[in-house]
């Protein structure tokens, strides 16, 4: 069972400016889409270190430390990040069961959905706080892009860039668009042209992943 570092262990990064700095990283996890695919074509429960295995092998993890311990603990965290990511994405068409030996999507959502969620509170909110990550809001956003980097050349997207209004077209969203918005449009139609899911389009999934790369360095 993953659990979450006591927070007694934690660096001096929860201080009001670090907290501050952590807030404006970037772009989602990446391994939320690998993940997805794993999980969607597959009927089976999986545990966290056989998804870490899968994606290394398929060249979208990296080592994250010279230590043993960190880099699982890093590998670990990265994983769960995306997974409890995932899990609100999904929700409420279908249920991402995240226990670190049991992670697997139903089409039926649990009758007791609001203690299943509760159940997880605290994981939750550890995995889902970058500063738990124990490193600095630099190291973390030079990490995403990197995982990004890895997996758009792995679903081979265009490497040249969308301009503004190209990308904010593709996710039907005008120039005043904010934040906020273009975010949750991101992941609103990644999700449906996701090409493991059932109406999933892989080449529209590409367009999309392009202009969120042309649009998460502005937003």
């Amino acid at each position: 069972m993953l659990l979450a570092k006591n927070s007694t262990t934690l660096p001096a990064l929860s201080d009001s400016r670090a907290v501050a700095d952590i807030s404006v990283i970037k772009g989602d996890n990446p391994l939320i889409w690998p993940l997805l695919s794993l999980l969607q074509t597959s009927n089976k429960s999986w545990k966290v270190h056989h998804l870490a295995t899968e994606l290394q092998n398929k060249g979208l993890m990296q080592d994250l430390d010279e230590d043993q311990q960190k880099a699982l603990f890093k590998r670990n965290f990265l994983l769960m990040n995306a997974l409890f990511e995932l899990q609100a994405m999904l929700l409420p068409e279908h249920w991402l069961q995240v226990k670190a030996m049991e992670i697997q999507i139903f089409r039926i959502i649990p009758s007791n959905l609001d203690s299943s969620l509760r159940e997880d509170d605290a994981l939750r909110e550890y995995y889902l706080n970058w500063i738990n990550y124990d490193t600095c809001p630099d190291v973390i956003q030079e990490m995403l892009e990197s995982f990004w980097n890895r997996y758009e050349d792995y679903i081979g997207t265009n490497p040249n860039l969308m301009h503004k209004g190209q990308a904010l077209a593709v996710f039907e969203l005008d120039m005043n668009a904010t934040d906020k918005e273009v975010r949750r449009q991101w992941r609103k139609l990644a999700l449906k042209w996701h090409p493991d899911r059932p109406d999933g389009d892989a080449a529209q999934f590409r367009k999309v992943c392009e202009a969120w790369q042309a649009l998460r360095e502005k937003y």
